[in-house]
């Protein structure tokens, strides 16, 4: 479900298919740079009702999870 929305979110933003965005998608490849990602990060805390802090890099789909689920 994660996965899910965080694809959707950036198929939103970068008109990506949803289909073509994998865990291992890294958001350069994507065409998400790092204002994007603080962006879509802003709006999975709203989807989420949860607040996370990001305090590492994130460089994949899988990376941005990993923070979420609180597994840096």
């Amino acid at each position: 479900m994660l996965f899910d929305t965080i694809a959707e979110l950036i198929a939103e933003r970068t008109d990506c298919d949803v289909a073509d965005i994998k865990p291992e998608s890294k958001f350069s490849d994507l065409g998400i740079d790092s204002l994007d990602t603080v962006e879509v990060l802003m709006e999975l805390e709203d989807r989420l009702g949860k607040e996370v802090e990001l305090n590492q890099k994130v460089e994949t789909v899988q990376d941005l999870i990993n923070v979420i689920e609180g597994r840096e």
